[in-house]
């Protein structure tokens, strides 16, 4: 049987690479600035986006600096019911409320801010971009540029890549899927979320090269399935990371303070 999703997804991965090429190296020297001066890289995203989230760090062949920013409500842990799929598709479209959940997060001027939507148009996605954008984060948009011009539901009447500084394009299609079945109305095979982590790992892998030119080399997660690489290695990287996200806490606590009123 010939391949079906392979050789689509293959052709969208060249595409993205051709379409992004030049964003992808400014993007990844901005992050390799943020990172080489001590900050991060934080990503967002909500529903299927907060897997490439997940697909950054802490993963194998990944590095310290990049700072995952996941809600448990903005991703289910069931299909109907408590932590279900409508009850997240609500919160997603909910105006203001992402806002509530950065203001925990340890986000400073000078840092960089992923944010991952296949459509582009969910308030969470946009609220998180214009509320970094505020507080001097460089905001990153990954999204699809088939959904970019399509008429906007947010109240600012703007779709995520017009609140980002960068936008990189997957070139999924606006219906997602992309294997169409004889015999079916609609298609199969979803690409976005795989089209994005694709991006995503480009990115880290730049943005290393970046950081080599500056001759910077932050801890990298190794398997320990690898000879010579136990897990207390690993134990060495987050122990790292913890130490990057309590100077970024430090610095974020006065923004803090002022938020919560004390």
């Amino acid at each position: 049987m010939t391949n079906l999703y392979l050789p689509r997804l293959a052709e969208l991965m060249q595409r993205a690479g051709e379409v992004n090429e030049t964003t992808l190296d400014a993007v990844s020297e901005r992050f390799a600035d943020t990172l080489a001066a001590g900050g991060l890289v934080h990503l967002f995203g909500s529903g299927h986006s907060v897997l490439p989230c997940q697909e950054a760090f802490p993963r194998y062949g990944s590095y310290v600096g990049f700072n995952p920013l996941t809600d448990p409500r903005l991703m289910w842990h069931d299909v109907l019911g408590t932590g279900g799929v409508r009850e997240l598709l609500w919160l997603e479209r909910t105006e203001g409320y992402i806002a509530k959940f950065l203001d925990q997060q340890p986000l400073n001027a000078g840092d960089c801010l992923i944010v991952f939507s296949h459509s582009g148009g969910n308030a969470a996605g946009i609220d998180a971009a214009r509320y970094a954008r505020d507080r001097g984060l460089f905001v990153v948009a990954v999204s699809s540029g088939a959904n970019r011009h399509a008429p906007s539901s947010h109240s600012c009447g703007r779709r995520l890549p017009d609140e980002a500084d960068a936008f990189v394009d997957t070139c999924a299609p606006v219906e997602d899927s992309i294997v169409p079945i004889e015999g079916w109305s609609r298609p199969v095979s979803g690409s976005s979320t795989v089209l994005a982590m694709v991006l995503t790992h480009e990115l880290i892998a730049r943005t290393a090269q970046a950081l080599a030119r500056r001759h910077v080399e932050p801890p990298v997660f190794a398997s320990p399935t690898i000879p010579g690489v136990t897990l207390g290695d690993t134990d060495r990287v987050y122990t790292v990371y913890r130490q990057r996200m309590l100077d970024a806490q430090q610095r974020h606590l006065p923004t803090f303070r002022a938020t919560m009123g004390a």
